[in-house]
């Protein structure tokens, strides 16, 4: 194939993967609906930071290291799965009740950033998957690094397209979706999927 039909392929199949919800679509909705869009959008931000720092793995090493090493593969998804079920366990046991305490804080703003950053680095099988994804891509010839990142940055502009797709879409109900009993409901069904992923992190294979 042209390196047209190679990038005309890869952003197809970077597009389907994106629109199939999972743990970051979760996320972004729960952020918005709860907190507000601009919670919403750092969360989606740190998503997709956390799909840069990926790429540069992978483009350097570490993504093939994961992939032939089953010790450094299970450590980070123990700590992935750990991770993802203390966010779980913890919007579980104590859902709120009113954003009174999250709106405007300097540090609650930096923390869906974060959260949403670690959520993604600590899931081994981004790795993975960029490993046995990109390769398929990129063009015999081409300079690897270079076309590693202007994929994962294809597969990056998607994530914030689709997640400020979300984010918009919640605007229209925010009124009702952030009244208490509907936060407690979110709270509680967000960290219902973060635990389920966690176990489905910590018990999968590759």
């Amino acid at each position: 194939m042209s390196i047209a039909d190679n990038l005309l392929a890869f952003t197809f199949a970077a597009t389907l993967l994106t629109l199939t919800p999972g743990l970051d679509t979760a996320l972004v909705l729960r952020t918005a609906t709860v907190e507000g869009r601009q919670q919403g959008l750092r969360a989606a931000l740190g998503i997709n930071a956390g799909c840069l720092l990926w790429g540069a793995a992978v483009a350097f090493g570490l993504g093939a290291l994961l992939a032939v090493s089953a010790l450094a593969y299970d450590i980070l998804k123990y700590c992935g799965a750990a991770y993802l079920a203390w966010l779980g366990v913890n919007m579980l046991v104590r859902p709120r009740q009113s954003l009174g305490a999250v709106a405007g804080e300097g540090r609650g703003q930096a923390n869906w950033f974060l959260k949403g950053m670690l959520g993604n680095l600590l899931n081994p099988k981004v790795g993975i998957f960029y490993v046995s994804f990109l390769p398929q891509f990129i063009p015999q010839g081409q300079p690897l690094v270079a076309w590693t990142f202007g994929l994962v940055g294809i597969h990056v502009a998607l994530g914030l397209l689709w997640s400020m797709a979300l984010i918009g879409a919640t605007q229209s109900l925010a009124g009702v979706l952030r009244r208490g009993r509907v936060i407690q409901w979110m709270d509680r069904a967000t960290g219902l999927v973060f635990v389920l992923f966690a176990a489905r992190l910590a018990l999968g294979r590759r």
